[in-house]
């Protein structure tokens, strides 16, 4: 077993010090940062959100994962950064305004993380002005609003408007998700995506990137 599979299945297996210790031992030998995130580190979270949409894993074994994970990037996102590497694109995202509940989110943000996003996460109780501005400072390819309660869910819109209000609209693909809704709402308020899990976020990612490539 070569180093690079050895990392990658301490991803899978949810084996934090054994991902970070491995990690060392390839930058040691000269192993590139490009090559670890995306030969190790994508692979094997694509692996753990497999799992979890079979059924296999659940939320705490996605957390060490995502733990495990996390101990590679921490070593490998410097020398990527020096490298001038590009991450695969970037995504705001947040918990709707009104709404504490964030292990949806931090499920989410994780997964796409792994698959070599670059993430900027605002949070719970997010209003339409966090995430224009959010927009407006970072410029990402992606919004990701999360609503965890019918109560909050109809704040969503108002996102949405005020994305469009400010001449923002054109610039930034929104993406919802979270127990209370659906793909017909999602159209019905206007979304360009929805995913009901983590592993499904990452998907609708990838294909909405592969749309626009024309791939």
């Amino acid at each position: 077993m070569t180093l690079i599979e050895k990392l990658k299945n301490a991803i899978i297996e949810v084996q934090p010090k054994k991902a970070e210790e491995t990690t060392h031992e390839l930058l040691t030998q000269g192993v590139g940062a490009a090559e670890i995130l995306n030969q190790a580190l994508i692979p094997g979270m694509d692996e753990v959100g497999r799992l979890f949409k079979e059924g296999e894993y659940y939320v705490p074994e996605v957390l060490v994962a995502a733990k495990a994970m996390n101990a590679t990037l921490s070593l490998i996102e410097p020398l990527l950064v020096q490298g001038g590497v590009p991450r695969r694109g970037k995504i705001v995202i947040g918990t709707i305004e009104g709404d504490l509940h964030d292990i949806g989110k931090n499920l989410v943000s994780m997964m796409l993380k792994g698959a070599g996003y670059a993430i900027i996460d605002l949070g719970v109780d997010v209003n339409a002005n966090q995430f224009v501005e959010a927009i407006q400072n970072e410029q990402p390819d992606y919004v990701a609003i999360s609503a965890l309660l019918t109560s909050t869910m109809v704040n969503i819109p108002h996102v949405i408007q005020s994305i469009r209000t400010a001449g923002l609209r054109n610039r930034v693909r929104v993406l919802v998700g979270g127990a209370p809704l659906t793909q017909a709402y999602a159209e019905e308020i206007g979304a360009d995506g929805y995913a009901p899990d983590a592993s499904e976020a990452v998907s609708l990612v990838r294909q909405m990137d592969q749309a626009r490539a024309g791939t």
